[in-house]
């Protein structure tokens, strides 16, 4: 199977050279696309880009457990349409996968894409049983930029408030090489797009006091893009509170990697997928003692 998918992969890396076709797009068009209903383009509120789509699997698991998906581009780029691979990884396990779009750099700047997470996390927490999930058990995820996201709501309380919710209906938190703690900014875009806030107020790690989320905080320790530290970083504050984290760091897991190690056929790239199963039916145990 390994070889197959790997002769695969090479003659559709091939085609997409040849067409200007993504790496996402590489990675959809090689994974299984049953075992799951898929619910496209349900509005989560009224601006632009306020929309998700959910992934039903036909095998659910036992919590009827939910995760909320941010993806990850710098704040600037990325579709919901491009994380099929994601989604189609989570929902094989049994968990109904939700995955956002939000507003993007440059017509928008910090915080109305966290505000957007904001949202869908508070429309999903009253619709989700309409598709047969359950409202108590909401874990948010992202990777990148995404995980700045599902940090910062969170940390910070005021942006689910914000949106009419509570943030204790977050089950946990699980985060794939987020920014947590990246002062002082290098990229004159990311600058720019967080340039409407006190530099420190765009930090995650400014805001964690007690009785925030259980969360898992996994990175590569070869990541250049987004360094370990700002998951380490976040960790040891999260400690220094007495709150719940479990952290992992892959060996020669970079950026990429991290979100590749979800896709089907790459699973042994690092057990990404095997950690968190782990922490969600962790939760679900501490919570039925």
């Amino acid at each position: 199977m390994y070889l197959y998918l790997k002769h695969l992969f090479v003659s559709i890396t091939l085609l997409c050279v040849l067409s200007s076709c993504d790496g996402t797009t590489l990675l959809n068009a090689v994974i299984p696309h049953s075992g799951y209903t898929l619910k496209q383009n349900i509005a989560y509120g009224n601006k632009s880009r306020q929309m998700l789509d959910i992934y039903i699997p036909q095998q659910q698991a036992a919590s009827k457990a939910v995760i909320l998906f941010f993806y990850g581009g710098s704040w600037q780029h990325g579709s919901k349409d491009q994380y099929l691979f994601v989604a189609q990884s989570l929902a094989s396990k049994g968990y109904i996968t939700v995955i956002a779009d939000y507003r993007l750099f440059p017509e928008y700047y910090f915080p109305d894409f966290v505000e957007d997470g904001a949202q869908a996390f508070v429309w999903l927490h009253h619709h989700i049983k309409e598709y047969g999930g359950n409202p108590d058990q909401l874990f948010i995820m992202g990777h990148s930029a995404g995980g700045h996201i599902a940090a910062m709501l969170s940390v910070n309380e005021q942006y689910i408030k914000a949106a009419g919710g509570e943030r204790s209906w977050i089950k946990g938190m699980i985060g794939l090489a987020g920014p947590y703690d990246f002062l002082p900014f290098v990229d004159p875009n990311v600058k720019a797009l967080f340039s409407k806030v006190t530099d420190t107020n765009t930090q995650p790690i400014t805001f964690v006091g007690p009785n925030t989320p259980p969360m898992l905080l996994l990175t590569g320790d070869a990541d250049r893009d987004v360094l370990p530290k700002n998951t380490l970083n976040l960790t040891t504050k999260l400690r220094q509170y007495h709150n719940p984290v479990s952290t992992h760091v892959y060996p020669g897991v970079t950026h990429k990697g991290i979100i590749l190690a979800l896709a089907h056929g790459f699973h042994k790239k690092a057990p990404v997928l095997d950690d968190i199963i782990a922490f969600i039916e962790g939760q679900n145990n501490h919570t039925n003692r």
